[in-house]
């Protein structure tokens, strides 16, 4: 019996042992194995933000998290993405993911959620100071981008840095918008003294608007030599204008971001330029930023995830390339 007893106690603790060995050598990813982190959009539709959810898709996958895909079907569905954000926190998460659709709107939300778990905001800003992070384009320099390629290509057309231009934004009271037309303004009145600024339009987020609002800057407008559209959807309406009209050979456009049909008209001169930024990685560090934050980690205040103006002539440049076909899948 002894021997017996002392066997089976050699046993165990060799067994306790060799448990405690693979434990240990367990990797990270088995912390954040039942780690959930949702990311929440502005809109799940857009090509842009489908872009944003496939690096965070990736970073779940690299890191052992689980990432809802969270998001409105509209970019002014200001109160449907409260609703998602208010749910998203009661469901107990490590951490959350937010791109804030409006700036005043999504102020206090976001100062609830903060109480119960880390937020990491991404894209556009809110009216909160409890994001324990912030990764997001200098949206300011990409509407001073934005300039600078709109002047360099009248510039190209006329031999002029000079002529009536106008600014289509596609809604009021977005961070990110609100900084991007401000750069696009400042940059005009301090370096292109030539470039009148004759229109300051305001949409409603649907392409077909901007549209609208492109056709009528043509009838009203018969000297405009230039347009700013300050995202993806006035990007699509206005150039949908503009190739209606074949227009493209008289009128400049720099839209903001990319998909197919904005690179379409880029490739055949319909659209002058892209400032195109990086929403992949705005997703996947979103994720790994959150993940840190939860794990009480110290992490950036802010993150400047860069952006960069495309032309035809630049456009198949390895890092641009990379920029313009992510990996959305």
């Amino acid at each position: 019996m002894k021997i017996t007893k002392s066997l089976l106690s050699r046993r165990t603790f060799a067994g306790l042992a060799g448990a405690a060995i693979i434990a240990m050598a367990m990797p990270v990813q088995s912390f954040a194995a039942d780690v959930t982190i949702p990311i929440i959009v502005k809109d799940t539709t857009s090509f842009y933000w489908q872009i944003v959810l496939a690096g965070a898709r990736q970073a779940g996958k690299d890191l052992g998290v689980k990432v809802p895909e969270l998001g409105a079907q509209s970019e002014s569905d200001i109160n449907g993405q409260i609703s998602i954000l208010e749910n998203a926190v009661a469901g107990k998460p490590a951490a959350v993911v937010i791109s804030p659709t409006e700036f005043k709107a999504l102020g206090k939300p976001v100062d609830e959620a903060a109480k119960s778990v880390p937020v990491v905001g991404i894209d556009s800003g809110a009216d909160s100071k409890s994001f324990i992070s912030f990764l997001t384009t200098d949206n300011v320099q990409g509407g001073r981008i934005a300039a600078d390629g709109l002047a360099a290509a009248i510039k190209g057309m006329t031999g002029k840095e000079e002529g009536e231009v106008a600014i289509i934004t596609s809604l009021p009271g977005v961070g990110s918008l609100d900084q991007r037309r401000q750069g696009f303004l400042e940059e005009v009145k301090s370096k292109y003294p030539g470039l009148k600024v004759v229109a300051d339009k305001y949409a409603d987020g649907q392409a077909t608007t901007g549209l609208n609002i492109m056709t009528d800057l043509i009838t009203a407008n018969p000297k405009l030599v230039g347009v700013f559209a300050s995202n993806l959807i006035m990007a699509q309406g206005v150039g949908q204008a503009i190739a209606e009209n074949k227009l493209g050979d008289k009128i400049k456009v720099i839209g903001f971001d990319n998909d197919d049909k904005t690179v379409g008209f880029l490739k055949s001169g319909v659209l002058a330029g892209l400032v195109v930024q990086d929403p992949y990685r705005m997703g996947y560090d979103g994720i790994k930023t959150a993940l840190a934050a939860s794990k009480k980690e110290k992490v950036a205040a802010n993150v400047d995830t860069g952006a960069n103006l495309v032309t035809k002539a630049n456009m198949s440049d390895p890092k641009i390339d990379a920029l313009l076909n992510p990996k959305v899948k």
